[in-house]
């Protein structure tokens, strides 16, 4: 039936079904990095009202780093993989830098439709139980982070563990 990606946060869990036919190289790094752990312990680092939450950089691990949240990779890129299917809420995609090709670990949901990215970034999931913690964790309070735009949650947003299952060992 297929594999569901379950996001353990400080706020509750996302579970976001996960398209391998859509981007089979991206799912297949994701849940690489997902199997061996990589994500336990990050943080949803941005959040923007209305659009995205973001998570997924190691660096985000060490509150030491803040400064450097949103520019930390897996030491690798990975090729976009640009579909037909659009950006509703509750799409993951891949984060990436202004090279369509430069997306490594880092992912986005969103939080409302977003035509414009549509194409543009490589989607591979769909929330699929989890609304609630979803539409919590995109109102939470923000602040500036490095200069720019109030995008950083003011309190830390954990991201205790994502882990794979075949959507039949889930209960939804």
């Amino acid at each position: 039936m297929g594999e569901v990606a379950v996001i353990s946060t400080d706020y509750g869990d996302m579970a976001v079904e996960l398209w391998p036919e859509v981007a089979p190289n991206t799912v297949a790094n994701f849940t690489g990095l997902a199997n061996s752990e990589f994500y336990d312990g990050t943080a949803i680092h941005r959040v923007v009202k209305g659009y995205v939450i973001q998570g997924g950089d190691p660096l985000s691990k060490e509150p030491e780093q803040v400064n450097r949240w949103g520019t930390g990779d897996p030491g690798y890129k990975i090729l976009a993989e640009f579909s037909d299917r659009p950006h509703v809420r509750g799409v993951m995609s891949m984060a990436r830098g202004s090279d369509p090709d430069s997306a490594g670990c880092q992912f986005f949901i969103c939080l409302d439709t977003q035509p414009e990215l549509d194409g543009e970034y490589t989607c591979f999931g769909q929330l699929i139980a989890g609304d609630e913690v979803l539409a919590i964790i995109g109102q939470l309070e923000t602040e500036r982070h490095n200069g720019g735009p109030k995008t950083l949650p003011v309190e830390r947003v954990g991201v205790n563990a994502i882990r794979i299952y075949d959507r039949e060992q889930i209960e939804m």
